[in-house]
C-alpha cells in the first residue's frame, strides 16, 4: 500500500478545473443562488443535511451528474462520494436506469391506480431480502419507518419502542429522539413541535450496548412493540455493529414477542444484494428500504413476515396510504437499478475499493499525525477525527468536528465531494475507478497535511 500511496501523491491529473491544477475553485454563482434561496426556503435548503451547517461556508449548487462526477453551476467538477446520499450505487445517469425512466415517463407519470411495475419491483425485493415476504411501497424512507412502527404496534398491541442514540429513522415524531444525521450535526437531538406524550413510549439506548439492551427488556418485559435500528449506522458516521449485539437483539426480540425492525433505507441493496441482514446472517421481522430501490427517484418501502404485513389496510386494520406510492416512474427506475445489481453483482469490487480507500486515508492521517479511525463496511466509509473506535453516539460525539470541517473544505477545493458532516457516511459507487482512488488519496494527502 505504501508504494501505491507514493504513486498517488506523485502523479499529476490532467482533468480541467477540478482536482490538482486549481486549489481554489470559483463558486460565485452558487453563492448568488444560495443567497436567493435563503429568502425563499427555510435556511435555503429543502433538507437540513445540505446546508453545510456542520462544516460552515456556502453549499455548492449542482447542475448535473455523470458517472462518478457532479458538476456545479460554476462549471467545477467533483468526484462524488455522496451519490445523492446513497441511491446512486451505479453512478449518475446510468444508461440502463435513465432509459427505463424515459420509457416510463413516455407512458405517464402517475395514475392513482395499480400498475404492473409495482408487482415487478415488489417481487424483486421479496426475492432479494431475507426478511420480506410481503412489501408495501411508499414515497420516502421516513414514510417507511413511520409505517413500520405503526404496523408493529398494531400487530403486537403494545406501545413501547426501543431506538438507539445516533440512529436516524427519518423525521418521525416518535423516533426523532437522540437522532443522528442532520439532527446530530446541528446539535438538535430532538425537535420542538413534538409533544412529550408522543415520545414517552420511546426508550433510547446506546448502540452496541448489550448490557443496556438486556436491562431494558428486564425493566419492561413483554412491553416493547418494536426495536428499530440501522444494522450498520450511517447517520452518526459509519458505526459497525458487534456480532454479539445483533445476536442478542434477535434473541431478546424473539423471546419477548417484540418486532425487530432493520432500517435498511441506507444499507439495503448497498452492502449486499440482500442488504445488511444478508451480510450478517441476522433476519429481522420487518425491514424498511429506500434510496437504491428508487434508483435516485423518491421511493421507500417496508415489508416483513406475511403475518405482520397482513395487518396493513385494506386487508388489515392498520391504515397507511400514499397517493403517489408505487408510481410507474419510480418503479421503473428501481427495477432497472436492481436488475443491474442482480446481474452484475458489483459488491466485491465496491468493497475492495472502499477497503483500499480506508487503508489509504488511515495511512495518510497517521503520516500527518492526526488522531483518527476509519471504519468501513461494503461500500460505506467514514473518516472520524477521533482516536477511539466509534461504537455508538457517546464516542461519536467526541470527534473533532472543527478538524473535519477543515478537511471537508480542503477536499472540496480539490474536487472531492464528501458528505458535509463528520456524522455522515460516504458512499462508493461502481462508477469509480483505480485512477479515481489515486486522485482521491492525492487530494487527501494535501488536505490532511493542511490541517495537521
Amino acid at each position: 500500500m505504501a508504494d501505491f500511496l507514493l504513486g498517488c501523491c506523485m502523479s499529476v491529473a490532467d482533468s480541467p478545473r477540478s482536482i490538482e491544477n486549481e486549489v481554489r475553485l470559483i463558486h460565485s454563482r452558487s453563492e448568488k443562488v444560495f443567497a436567493a434561496a435563503q429568502q425563499l426556503i427555510p435556511g435555503g435548503v429543502n433538507s437540513p443535511a445540505r446546508a453545510f451547517g456542520g462544516v460552515g461556508g456556502t453549499p455548492v449548487v449542482m447542475d448535473r451528474g455523470e458517472g462518478p462526477y457532479l458538476y456545479d453551476i460554476d462549471g467545477n467538477r467533483y468526484l462524488d462520494y455522496i451519490g445523492s446520499w446513497g441511491p446512486h450505487i451505479l453512478g449518475h445517469r446510468h444508461p440502463v436506469v435513465t432509459a427505463a425512466i424515459h420509457a416510463a415517463v413516455d407512458r405517464g407519470t402517475s395514475f392513482g391506480a395499480p400498475c404492473e411495475a409495482e408487482n415487478e419491483l415488489a417481487q424483486m425485493v421479496i426475492e432479494a431480502v431475507p426478511s420480506i415476504e410481503m412489501v408495501r411501497m411508499t414515497n420516502s424512507g421516513t414514510e417507511a419507518t413511520m409505517s413500520a412502527i405503526r404496523v408493529a404496534r398494531g400487530f403486537t398491541g403494545r406501545d413501547r419502542l426501543i431506538k438507539f442514540a445516533g440512529c436516524y429513522h427519518g423525521h418521525v415524531d416518535s423516533l426523532l429522539v437522540s437522532a443522528g444525521s442532520g439532527a446530530l450535526t446541528h446539535g438538535v437531538p430532538s425537535s420542538p413541535g413534538i409533544p412529550a406524550s408522543v415520545t414517552e413510549h420511546t426508550t433510547v439506548l446506546e448502540y452496541n450496548d448489550c448490557e443496556g439492551l438486556a436491562n431494558a427488556f428486564r425493566r419492561h418485559p413483554d412491553q416493547f412493540a418494536a426495536v428499530i435500528l440501522e444494522p450498520v449506522v450511517g447517520n452518526m458516521g459509519l458505526v459497525v455493529p458487534s456480532p454479539e449485539f445483533l445476536k442478542l437483539l434477535r434473541e431478546l426480540c424473539s423471546q419477548h414477542g417484540t418486532v425487530l425492525i432493520f432500517d435498511e433505507v441506507m444499507t439495503g441493496f448497498r452492502l449486499a444484494y440482500g442488504g445488511a441482514q444478508e451480510l450478517f446472517g441476522i433476519t429481522p421481522d420487518m425491514t424498511t428500504l429506500g434510496k437504491i430501490i428508487g434508483g435516485g427517484m423518491p421511493v421507500g418501502a417496508y415489508g416483513g413476515r406475511a403475518d405482520i404485513m397482513r395487518k396493513v389496510s385494506p386487508i388489515g386494520p392498520v391504515y397507511q396510504a400514499g397517493t403517489l406510492s408505487g408510481n410507474p416512474v419510480a418503479m421503473a427506475s428501481g427495477i432497472a437499478t436492481l436488475s443491474v445489481l442482480r446481474d452484475e453483482r458489483p459488491y466485491a469490487t465496491l468493497a475492495n475499493y472502499t477497503s483500499r480507500l480506508a487503508q489509504g486515508l488511515s495511512e495518510l492521517a497517521t503520516k500527518h499525525g492526526l488522531p483518527h479511525t476509519c471504519p468501513h463496511v461494503g461500500s460505506m466509509i467514514t473518516l472520524f477525527f477521533n482516536p477511539d473506535v466509534v461504537t455508538g453516539y457517546e464516542v461519536a460525539k467526541r470527534s473533532d468536528t472543527k478538524r473535519f470541517a477543515r478537511f471537508f473544505h480542503g477536499m472540496l477545493e480539490r474536487g472531492i465531494y464528501l458528505a458535509c458532516s463528520q456524522f455522515e457516511a460516504h458512499f462508493v459507487s461502481a462508477a469509480l475507478t483505480e485512477e479515481h482512488l489515486k486522485q482521491t488519496l492525492r487530494a487527501a494527502d494535501e488536505a490532511l497535511g493542511d490541517i495537521a
